[in-house]
């Protein structure tokens, strides 16, 4: 099958150059992208073959999003926790780790499926998640992947293995994780941070990771309680102690957050393979600090840390947090939001190649050029813009509808998950 993108104006994602033709987008996960001078006539086109119109429209590689939390998708109005908190360890002591207890496979596909619906809709067709629900362990992955999968977004997975729910839930972690990636099933060994990671679990996670081929994707000094708790019970600190446990071996990992190192620490993520990412407004919500990632590592992606799916949402918020933490520059930033592509090509994974595509009616007052793209990616370019969405050369989203699911269908589901998980705080 061949879709047809019809006049549209293509951006070459890296380059930012400008092409005014038609482009063919073949399917599958390595199906090409090429541009080409006309299309074909109608009765030469094969029975699968589809046409869409794209005059007027910018064309460009559809987001990915470094960073997800999908089970916190049913807390957006959720009732207010018993007691408030007033630092990070209380916000996850009584409200996330209060939620994740409660989580069943229903709910975690529910919010798989409305977190997916909602990656689609805003441009997103590839999401790298971390899993919590230390009650419901045993299939999560594999109900989160199938969840994504049917409404066509891609994935790399992992469950957030911790010491905290004590030896039942850490063991069901580490056999989940193994046995996904044993399948055969793209992935990462998972950790929630230092702070809820004994020596033992973190030397077993390190071992599975190496095993497996793959990285460990974990919070790394997202608060300084995390560097206090390092100190006093290993006498070093977050990633120090993950240097030496072989963390900085894993050229997979990825390490979200990063806000409380010391210079040293700094310095050995420099000169590290491993991946950072960036989640501003979930740092800004928790009241956690921000930071500058310059000099940190040419290898920093954007997150959302489950606040929403809206990666143009996380870039602007990112741009204008940097503005005050490092002067980022437009060129930064913009390297910063599509790394995701540069992670995920170095991972191996399928699913991310030029054959994802956002078709966007950008209702713009002003000239767009390859010069002055980026300006209009920061101030401009926004999710109400996007049209259309192209996954492995397959349309999933058509004039702002998802086309492989029922959304009225699986809102409701995730509305009726939402109550059952409300009544079980």
């Amino acid at each position: 099958m061949t879709l047809y993108l019809k006049d549209p104006t293509f951006l070459d994602w890296q380059t930012l150059a400008m092409t005014r033709s038609h482009l063919a987008v073949e399917t599958g996960a390595d199906g090409a992208l090429s541009v080409v001078e006309a299309i074909p006539a109608a009765d030469q086109l094969d029975p699968a073959d589809r046409i869409l119109d794209c005059a007027g429209k910018l064309v460009t590689k559809a987001f990915g999003c470094g960073h997800h939390h999908i089970y916190s998708t049913l807390a957006r109005g959720m009732p207010a926790p018993a007691q408030t908190p007033t630092n990070f360890s209380e916000i996850l002591s009584y409200i996330w780790w209060h939620i994740d207890k409660r989580l069943d496979l229903e709910m975690i596909e529910a919010s798989a499926l409305a977190a997916a619906i909602h990656c689609a809709k805003n441009g997103v067709t590839f999401v790298i998640d971390h899993h919590a629900s230390p009650f419901a362990i045993a299939g999560c992955l594999t109900t989160i992947a199938e969840a994504f999968e049917r409404v066509g977004i891609g994935h790399l997975l992992c469950y957030e293995i911790s010491d905290r729910d004590g030896e039942g839930p850490r063991e069901a972690g580490l056999s989940e994780t193994d046995a996904y990636l044993a399948a055969g099933n793209p992935g990462h060994v998972g950790l929630h941070a230092s702070f809820t990671v004994g020596d033992e679990l973190l030397a077993r996670a390190v071992d599975l990771a190496d095993r497996h081929a793959t990285g460990l994707h974990l919070h790394v000094a997202e608060d300084m309680a995390d560097q206090l708790d390092a100190a006093e019970k290993y006498g070093r600190r977050v990633i120090e102690r993950f240097a030496a446990a072989g963390v900085l071996s894993l050229p997979k990992s990825i390490l979200a957050h990063c806000i409380h190192l010391s210079a040293n620490e700094r310095d050995l993520l420099a000169n590290s393979a491993l991946w950072v990412v960036q989640n501003v407004e979930s740092n800004q919500n928790n009241n956690v600090g921000v930071t500058g990632y310059a000099g940190l590592s040419d290898r920093t992606m954007l997150g959302t840390d489950g606040m929403h799916s809206d990666m143009l949402r996380s870039a602007k918020a990112a741009f204008l947090s940097g503005q005050a933490t490092e002067g980022i520059s437009f060129d930064t930033l913009y390297r910063r939001f599509r790394n995701v592509h540069r992670y995920l090509e170095a991972f191996g994974a399928g699913g991310d190649g030029e054959n994802n595509l956002v078709v966007l009616d950008y209702d713009t007052p002003t000239e767009v050029t390859a010069d002055n793209f980026l300006g209009h990616f920061i101030y401009g370019i926004d999710a109400r813009h996007v049209e259309s969405v192209i996954a492995q050369g397959r349309l999933i989203v058509e004039q702002r509808r998802v086309t492989q699911v029922d959304e009225a269908e699986a809102l409701a589901f995730a509305r009726e998950m939402g109550r059952r998980l409300w009544e079980k705080l």
